[in-house]
């Protein structure tokens, strides 16, 4: 719990902490701060480079039932002092027990929100271009438990395996996006650049941002030689979740943006390891 800051002086006239005056309605807030925060992000790369990223951040603390409000100041100044020391998105339990300690709070929360560039090379013209995955990181801390998220969302291509099946020549394909979010205990480590490639062989096709003919044609059959259902592409990715030793915990929802349809398919998985 908080304790109840003294009012402040200002030109002689003291300016009331409202915040910190007793609410009488007993609801304990989970959630409270603020969102939709501009902040620049350093992520380690597998390379053992950085790439600084520009990340829009929610933090939030958890608020007792006996105060009218959270200081909404102090969740920026968490943030800059984490952007100063050149610590935000890699010491994520840092800035959560920062934001608990600041706030008096039970509970923590922050989420960065960004695109990370990978570099793809064309399948036969080799040819190389920045491709950008929407991705997350977000870290939880309830009393003294934290737990983190790896969030990635990844466009590729599927093909219809029915309309293969039907269709006396060609078959109807489509981009589609697969979103999955990951936990693993804070001593493990999984890299966005693997999970990413993970992901993307269970598409029927990679999508790739700068193709050439000879990509074309290439990406093309390779989807008609390996049709999936949203249905399959969930399935492999649940398969490879599953027996990763480092994953205790994920979500993942494929949808297929149809292209002869006026609607998308799609498909859900969460399971947790226990």
């Amino acid at each position: 719990m908080k304790s109840p800051n003294k009012n402040i002086n200002f030109g002689g006239l003291p300016l009331r902490d409202v915040q910190n005056l007793i609410d009488n309605r007993g609801i304990d807030i989970q959630k409270v701060g603020i969102k939709n925060v501009d902040v620049p992000l350093i992520i380690q790369r597998k390379n053992n480079d950085n790439q600084v990223v520009y990340a829009k951040a929610r933090i939030s603390a958890s608020l007792d039932s006996n105060f009218k409000g959270t200081h909404m100041s102090r969740f920026m100044e968490i943030l800059n002092e984490w952007r100063e020391k050149e610590l935000l998105g890699i010491d994520i339990k840092g800035c959560l027990e920062g934001i608990k300690q600041k706030l008096g709070a039970e509970s923590s929360q922050v989420k960065f929100s960004f695109k990370y560039f990978i570099e793809k090379t064309a399948p036969v013209s080799k040819q190389k271009s920045l491709m950008a995955y929407d991705c997350s990181f977000e870290g939880r801390l309830d009393n003294n438990e934290y737990k983190f998220f790896l969030g990635a969302k990844v466009p590729v291509t599927t093909l219809c395996p029915c309309s293969k099946e039907i269709s006396d020549y060609s078959a109807h394909n489509q981009r589609a996006i697969i979103n999955v979010l990951i936990s693993y205990d804070e001593q493990e480590h999984i890299w966005l650049e693997d999970l990413i490639s993970e992901i993307e062989k269970t598409a029927s096709c990679e999508v790739y941002p700068l193709l050439k003919r000879e990509d074309e044609k290439y990406v093309t059959e390779r989807a008609y030689d390996n049709p999936k259902f949203v249905e399959d592409v969930l399935r492999d990715i649940v398969l490879k979740f599953r027996n990763n030793k480092k994953i205790k915990y994920f979500e993942v929802e494929v949808e297929s943006l149809e292209s002869i349809h006026n609607h998308s398919a799609w498909a859900y998985q969460l399971e947790s390891k226990g």
